[in-house]
C-alpha cells in the first residue's frame, strides 16, 4: 500500500496503524509529532489510526536542547 510521508510516497504494509509504521522505519513514536490527514494526532490514538491508501503524514521528530 502506498502513503504519502513528508511529500514523498512511501510503501507499507495493509492495515498498518500509524504507531506501527513507526516501529517499522525505527522511529521512537514517544519522541515524534505526528500529522495525518492535517490534523495534530495525540501520542495515546497512533495505535488506533490504521493507514490507508494514498493518506498523508507529516513527521516531525523532539529534538531536546540548548
Amino acid at each position: 500500500m502506498k502513503i504519502i510521508v513528508n511529500g514523498k510516497i512511501e510503501k507499507t504494509q495493509e492495515k498498518s496503524s500509524i504507531y506501527e509504521y513507526l516501529i517499522s522505519k525505527k522511529l521512537d513514536p514517544d519522541t515524534m509529532i505526528v500529522e495525518y490527514r492535517d490534523e495534530i494526532i495525540n501520542s495515546n490514538r497512533l495505535k488506533e489510526i490504521i493507514l490507508k491508501e494514498e493518506d498523508t503524514l507529516e513527521l516531525f521528530r523532539i529534538v531536546g536542547g540548548g
